[in-house]
């Protein structure tokens, strides 16, 4: 042996040590945030600029030791995390960590596998088919439907919506992929007045422009027959997008009559259910989802209602064709696959991590009897919070509490206001500060698996103080 190659050898066996050192430092450091995670204060209470000058805001000129880099991350950073995982957060949707997921998600890093390709990295490709394939059967949906795994609701509306744009265009004589939008058939593209802004978004980025405003109803559920009245009034593609879940109310649109309408006039309907899809998985909630299959794509998110780590956004297309044509490409440094379809052919990424691990181990861990379980518990917990609430002095639940989503207001706009700050700075509860119907209201979203009977004790108990002025 040389002496380059003993040196090589001992820099790398060093190396190594070093991987393993910072690794179980990082994982202590994790341990402890979830530690206290259930107890802490959940807003944060540092903001961005304290951050940043904790942190130091010039890039040095030698770097520092990769275990001094991660124990200074996690001193400064942690007073400026929200504690998101908190069984008494009831913020914007977001669920907890179920541990086999959070594991799962430590080894999609370790392993680093850029899973755009099935026969390039063919291990963390099965798992995803796999979860995709238990989502499929979980929903309900056709056996059929391809699933694309992606950052989040947003981006899985996106993919169902670009699937659409792509056989409505194509029926319609046009071919986008060729020739663009300029000069095409205009889309229609139709939405309920209470849809998600997320879908507003995805039209955008599709070049859809504004779209087509149908009238909710007091829940936010679309009004089949004025949705019937517009697509009678024009002719040409069109995307109709439905919700599963409303996110003040909870509230699930008429899928089967709205689907069947939409059908008749030839356009591809598309269902966000970034949280609500879910529904579909239990018996005791499948009656909001009635009629739902009969969509042409569909769109959730595994960190809320399933508890998966962020980043795990689900797109799921009925056609494989109209999202290949959407996505796929070809070239001649990518190594085909032999047998079925590369993952990038399914989501806008020819990059990514492999995503859907974590949701594959979520679902393992739980068992079809497990996901039933947890979501009946959500919605559970989310009644028994709403009745526990509306027997505070003031309060008003302004929802019917179907699912997870409860919305509360006090007898006016300045006392909801109050009791929500208060709520912030007594720091055991979180809810989401919003205006639905004409009211300031707070919104309280049962997403984390870890809430129980006594966090919603603990919740109404907080609520009662900010009422009362104490906190």
């Amino acid at each position: 042996m040389t002496s380059d190659n003993a040196a090589g050898e001992a820099a790398s066996a060093g190396d190594a040590r070093r991987y393993d050192q910072v690794l179980d430092d990082a994982a202590e450091i994790s341990k402890r945030w979830l530690d206290g995670v259930f107890d802490r204060a959940i807003p944060p209470s540092s903001g961005v600029e304290q951050v940043k000058s904790a942190l130091g805001r010039e890039l040095q000129v030698h770097g520092d030791d990769p275990r001094d880099v991660i124990t200074r991350l996690a001193a400064e950073v942690e007073p400026g995390l929200m504690a998101m995982q908190s069984p008494r957060f009831y913020g914007w949707v977001i669920g907890g960590t179920y541990p086999a997921a959070l594991a799962a998600d430590w080894l999609v890093s370790a392993w680093d596998q850029n899973s755009g390709m099935r026969a390039v990295t063919p291990g963390v490709v099965a798992v995803e088919e796999l979860a995709g394939e238990w989502v499929v059967d979980l929903l309900g949906l056709p056996t059929r439907a391809e699933v694309g795994f992606v950052t989040g609701a947003t981006m899985a509306n996106f993919v169902g919506m670009s699937a659409g744009r792509q056989r409505v265009l194509a029926q319609a004589g046009w071919d986008v992929n060729r020739d663009g939008l300029f000069g095409g058939p205009r889309v229609r593209f139709i939405v309920g007045a209470e849809r998600h802004g997320s879908v507003d978004i995805a039209g955008r980025y599709l070049g859809l422009g504004e779209p087509i405003v149908i009238d909710a109803d007091d829940q936010g559920r679309i009004v089949v027959d004025r949705l019937r009245e517009e697509l009678a009034r024009g002719t040409g593609p069109a995307i109709v997008c439905l919700q599963a879940g409303n996110v003040h109310s909870g509230a699930f649109d008429d899928f089967g009559a709205a689907i069947a309408v939409a059908h008749e006039a030839g356009a591809w309907v598309h269902i966000d259910g970034a949280f609500g899809l879910w529904a579909g998985a239990t018996p005791a909630l499948r009656h909001l989802t009635r009629g739902y299959e009969a969509a042409d794509s569909w769109a959730t998110d595994g960190h809320k209602t399933l508890n998966v780590p962020y980043d795990c956004g689900i797109a799921i297309v009925s056609s494989a064709d109209a999202v290949h044509e959407a996505f796929g490409m070809r070239a001649n440094y990518l190594q085909p696959t032999e047998t079925g379809t590369d993952p990038h052919e399914r989501v806008p990424e020819l990059s990514r991590r492999a995503r859907g691990v974590p949701l594959w181990a979520a679902l393992s861990s739980l068992g079809r009897l497990g996901v039933e379980q947890l979501i009946d518990g959500l919605a559970s917990n989310a009644s028994v919070l709403a009745s526990g609430l509306a027997e505070l002095d003031g309060v008003e639940i302004l929802n019917d509490v179907v699912y997870t989503q409860v919305c509360m207001a006090m007898p006016d706009d300045a006392r909801t206001i109050a009791v929500g700050q208060r709520l912030r700075k007594d720091g055991v509860v979180l809810a989401s500060p919003s205006r639905w119907r004409d009211r300031e209201v707070l919104r309280f979203s049962v997403s984390n698996w870890a809430t129980d009977g006594a966090e919603i004790a603990a919740t109404v108990a907080a609520v009662r103080r900010a009422i009362a002025g104490r906190h």
